[in-house]
């Protein structure tokens, strides 16, 4: 869930982040969104924007002067896994790696899966028991 208000809402440089709040101000050439809800309902469940609205709420006790008006609130899927576990293996192709599904921790998880495949793909055994992660659970 995101809201993006017109550039004159108010003048940021870069990017805050208040994760002590769940949500991040970004700045943006066509504005300055807010953002950074998350949401497990399904694709079938209609939007609740009533979590943008709070995360501007919140946007302006931390921004005083911030100007809520002509913002354009978004939500988008995200894909998640029923386990909540990364897809990490062989797939049932020849030469055909997976590595996805990491949920919001792909850039943190980036490095040591990088490294499983590579043994993988080296023929090596990585060290730790993939089968929790293996591409064919489902």
């Amino acid at each position: 869930y995101n809201t993006t208000l017109p550039v004159s809402a108010f003048d940021v440089k870069r990017q805050l982040i208040f994760s002590g709040h769940g949500f991040v101000i970004t700045p943006l050439e066509t504005g300055l969104r807010v953002g950074g809800a998350v949401e497990l309902g399904g694709i079938e469940r209609p939007p609740n924007y009533a979590r943008s609205k709070a995360m501007l709420e919140k946007a302006k006790r931390f921004l005083p002067g911030l100007d809520p008006s002509g913002g354009i609130e978004w939500m988008g899927f995200r894909p998640s896994l029923p386990d909540s576990l990364p897809v990490i293996g062989r797939a049932r192709t020849p030469n055909v790696f997976y590595a996805f599904g990491h949920g919001h921790l792909g850039l943190t998880q980036a490095v040591a899966t990088g490294r499983l495949i590579r043994d993988l793909v080296l023929g090596q055994t990585p060290p730790l028991d993939l089968k929790p992660f293996r591409p064919q659970r489902f």
